[in-house]
């Protein structure tokens, strides 16, 4: 289980890389169409608002998966859903969100991210 938890947290940062390369092209395809300086900063303005945070989010969360840390399953979990609801005809987000959701929904990932597999594990070397 730990493998595809890591494999989980590797796959997040790279979908924070992902899109944040979309954010940045998209501004610089937005940006070279709008003739109006002021607007071009309005647009540049809103779409860094609505997008950085989520790639923040999609990188914290692979950070976290990869420490171990519990919040970073719940926020993948939450990142999951957001995916599926609003991505879901995206295959990449779509797919990664299912394999998230399956294996942070599995009793030993749980397990894992509350400490206990690493117990259970010392006890048996003992």
């Amino acid at each position: 289980m730990k493998t595809h938890v890591q494999i989980i947290g590797w796959l997040w940062i790279a979908w924070g890389i992902v899109s944040m390369v979309m954010v940045i092209v998209g501004l610089i395809i937005a940006n070279v169409n709008i003739p109006n300086p002021q607007d071009s900063i309005l647009v540049t303005s809103g779409v860094l608002c609505l997008f950085i945070p989520g790639t923040i989010a999609d990188f914290a969360a692979g950070y976290g998966l990869l420490q171990y840390q519990s919040w970073a399953r719940i926020l993948a979990i939450i990142l999951s859903i957001i995916n599926l609801v609003f991505l879901c005809s995206l295959i990449l987000p779509a797919a990664l969100a299912i394999y998230t959701l399956i294996v942070m929904f599995n009793g030993e990932a749980k397990a894992l991210f509350n400490g206990q597999v690493a117990t259970a594990a010392m006890e048996e070397v003992s």
